[in-house]
């Protein structure tokens, strides 16, 4: 069994063909999948999709790409609905705003401080922004955990990272040939620090890049992952999966 820690199921890309797409996703060994929030809109999606589907988990957020007209303010009664396993996607991006640096570190303090009395994981976006995000999570190193999605920094940030108590997310890019930094970090890394993901509808792996990602598509990055670290697909598959598993409690009965 493999879990796509990172997917946006809840949005329209997926409207007309998500039966598909979670069949798909069963014909290539996933059989959990967790659905990102990022606005009220879409944590209200991702919480419906999870009570429809059983093989779906639903995560609420503010991602900083919406801080000018989203708030957190109704976050903390959609964290007690089943099945919300995380919070986020939140956290900062200095890539493609720049104007706004202080709402952004603001809405993202208010979700660690949600992480900090719920003990739910965060789910964390950093782009040009990682040493910030660092900053804000060491104060409370130890007492709040969750990963770095689709991470796009250094071996070195990795391995902070990871001292802080977080997992290091590994998505399409893996794929890509000329991706060395990202290999590097893989290989030097233990898999015990790493969750798989898509980013679906984004980061498409190789062979399929250019198209829509979709869940199903993650066994690309488990296997350039075994790949890498010269280990077999299987002992990938089961040592992310229990990653997951362990930092989101999907096992057994959820919250």
């Amino acid at each position: 069994m493999i879990i796509d820690t990172h997917s946006h199921l809840n949005m329209d890309e997926f409207k007309e063909d998500l039966f598909d797409v979670l069949k798909r996703a069963k014909e290539h060994d996933v059989n959990r999948i967790l659905v990102i929030g990022m606005d009220e809109p879409s944590n209200h999606r991702a919480i419906a999709l999870a009570h429809e589907n059983e093989m779906l988990y639903a995560t609420v957020g503010v991602h900083p790409g919406y801080v000018d007209h989203a708030t957190t303010h109704h976050l903390k009664d959609l964290l007690k609905k089943d099945k919300v396993v995380a919070i986020g996607e939140c956290g900062l991006d200095f890539y493609w705003e720049t104007n706004n640096k202080e709402l952004q570190i603001k809405v993202f303090q208010e979700q660690i401080q949600l992480a900090l009395e719920t003990g739910l994981p965060l789910v964390i976006h950093t782009r040009n922004s990682f040493e910030e995000a660092y900053q804000c999570l060491l104060p409370y190193q130890g007492k709040v955990t969750g990963v770095f999605h689709c991470f796009s920094s250094d071996l070195q940030d990795a391995k902070r990272a990871i001292q802080l108590g977080f997992m290091i997310g590994i998505d399409g890019p893996v794929t890509f040939k000329n991706n060395k930094l990202l290999h590097e970090l893989v290989r030097d890394i233990d898999l015990s620090n790493i969750l798989v993901e898509t980013d679906s509808p984004y980061l498409t792996p190789h062979p399929y890049r250019g198209k829509r990602n979709e869940p199903g598509y993650v066994r690309f990055v488990v296997e350039k992952i075994a790949e890498i670290k010269e280990m077999t697909v299987e002992e990938v598959i089961e040592i992310t999966t229990q990653n997951a598993i362990h930092l989101f409690k999907l096992g057994g009965n959820t919250r």
